[in-house]
């Protein structure tokens, strides 16, 4: 009794300490955080335009020597990290250049444009990040070139943009950047609404920014 004992305590025992390494080399994981927004302009014959949302899905993985934390030394260089984010196309609103809502009619023509019944998310995947530079001071960011693969309305384009990562401590961050893009290298003819006679026309290229806050999300009781 006392060897079966001893051979159940020994199993135990191994177990737990498998358990505990299997979670030390388990990789950090941020997820996004309230906070987020994402922002397209454009334009047109009669005015300027804009999108928003504030819905940005996905997930960060950081790898050795990502920047956690403000004052990280990092040389300039490829920094190794995972990255995959989207956007539900119905979370995209038109508004007023102060903000309140726009257009239905608007919305409802770009959710049209972005095929978003059979394409309901725009996805990005990074595929690699560059460090330009370092902060400047405690609350500067660090300056990084982002390449990635956009997809919207079901077509792929790799595109490269500068973005901006800004720890704001125990290991949350926002992550920022801007990019223009043109509507027609995504399949994506610009709108000439037929309400207006098709005399309203709209620009090829617009600009796309976004605000991007992940974290680590606390522990479920019991994990």
């Amino acid at each position: 009794m006392k060897t079966l004992l001893n051979v159940l305590c020994t199993t135990a025992s191994v177990c737990l300490i498998c358990g505990s390494l299997q979670g030390a080399d388990a990789p950090l994981r941020l997820d996004p955080l309230p906070g987020s927004k994402v922002r397209i302009e454009g334009t047109s014959s009669i005015h300027d335009w804009q999108v928003e949302g504030k819905l940005i899905g996905g997930s960060l993985e950081p790898g050795a020597g990502f920047p956690l934390g403000p004052g990280q030394a990092l040389a300039p260089g490829k920094v190794e990290v995972k990255a995959d984010a989207f956007i539900p196309v119905r979370s995209l609103k038109s508004i007023e250049k102060d903000g309140r809502p726009y257009s239905d009619s608007m919305d409802d023509i770009m959710y049209g444009k972005l095929l978003q019944s059979a394409h309901p998310r725009i996805l990005y995947h990074l595929d690699e990040l560059t460090m330009k530079a370092a902060p400047t001071g405690a609350n500067t960011a660090y300056e990084f070139n982002a390449t990635g693969k956009l997809v919207v309305a079901g077509v792929t384009n790799t595109i490269s943009m500068p973005v901006t990562v800004l720890s704001l401590g125990a290991n949350k961050l926002k992550i920022a950047g801007r990019t223009a893009v043109k509507m027609t290298d995504f399949g994506i003819k610009p709108p000439a609404p037929a309400i207006a006679l098709g005399l309203i026309k709209t620009g090829d290229e617009v600009t796309l920014s976004f605000e991007w806050v992940v974290g680590q999300k606390p522990s479920s009781p019991g994990h």
